[in-house]
C-alpha cells in the first residue's frame, strides 16, 4: 500500500499484545496492519450507523406520508382496490 506512515506509540495490556501477535501471524501481516484494518473497519461501522435515521424520526417521517404526493398515494389506493375488486370469489361479492 502506498499511503504515508507516522510512528506513534501506545501503551497496550498484555491480552491486546498477544491478540496483536496472534492475527498478525495467522493473516501474515504486520501487527500495525493488524491494527490498521481494525481501526478503518470501526469507522466504517461507526460511519453507516452515523448515516442511519433515528426510529423515531422514521416513523414521524412515514406519518407524514413518507415523502408521498397526494395525488400518486390515490392512485395507489385506486389500483390496490381494483385488483383487489378482481380476485374476490363470487361469495365474497
Amino acid at each position: 500500500m502506498s499511503y504515508a506512515l507516522k510512528r506513534t506509540s501506545m501503551a497496550l495490556d498484555a491480552w491486546t499484545i498477544q491478540a496483536l501477535k496472534e492475527l498478525s501471524e495467522k493473516w501474515g501481516i504486520s501487527k500495525a496492519e493488524v491494527i490498521r484494518r481494525a481501526v478503518r473497519q470501526f469507522k466504517e461501522k461507526s460511519d453507516v450507523e452515523n448515516q442511519q435515521i433515528d426510529p423515531l424520526q422514521a416513523l414521524e417521517w412515514l406519518q407524514q406520508g413518507g415523502g408521498l404526493v397526494a395525488e400518486e398515494a390515490e392512485k395507489f389506493r385506486t389500483e390496490v382496490s381494483a385488483e383487489r375488486e378482481e380476485r374476490k370469489y363470487w361469495w365474497e361479492s
